[in-house]
């Protein structure tokens, strides 16, 4: 049985994230490099971002940024996963910014429900009850890498609803 790294046509780089700017996005401007936790570490760079672009933006024009982003991502994910020879590879984690983006617009204010809306989608993320398993399995590409964590951004943002609606 081959594993992922068998599969790899080489250890992706800095080199490799400078040699064309779809890598450089898809692997999170270098988060994706983390030896341990690279969709943890993707993740968080999703923090800096909303907190830079929330206030500055409309809520309608945050939407179609994030509308932009994931169709983007499509490409930026298919071309690097195609040149890296495995289409999900863990270190491309520009589905985990779009997806936490999203989640981050719909979050509660304060630096709690920030950090339960972390915890939630990192737990979707990794756990990947159905049917976010199903589209992991069986999407493949750009749109197959970043389809998933949308889907885990749902599960989040509903459970953070139903926590909300009990306080």
């Amino acid at each position: 049985m081959t594993t992922l790294h068998d599969q790899l046509r080489f250890k992706p780089d800095w080199r490799f994230l400078l040699s064309h700017p779809a890598h450089f996005l898809a692997f999170g401007f270098g988060s994706g490099l983390s030896p341990r936790g690279p969709g943890t570490a993707g993740t968080l760079v999703a923090f800096p971002i909303y907190w830079y672009l929330a206030p500055r933006l409309s809520d309608a024009l945050f939407i179609l940024v994030l509308i932009w982003a994931f169709a983007f991502g499509v490409w930026v994910c298919e071309k690097t996963g195609r040149e890296l020879g495995v289409a999900d590879y863990g270190g491309i984690v520009w589905d985990e910014i779009v997806a936490f983006l999203l989640v981050l617009f719909f979050t509660p204010e304060g630096w709690q429900w920030q950090v339960f809306a972390f915890v939630l989608f990192r737990f979707f993320d990794i756990v990947k009850p159905q049917p976010i398993r199903h589209f992991d399995k069986t999407w493949h590409g750009g749109l197959g890498v970043m389809f998933d964590d949308i889907l885990a951004a749902g599960y989040a943002l509903l459970c953070m609803a139903l926590v909300k609606s009990v306080l």
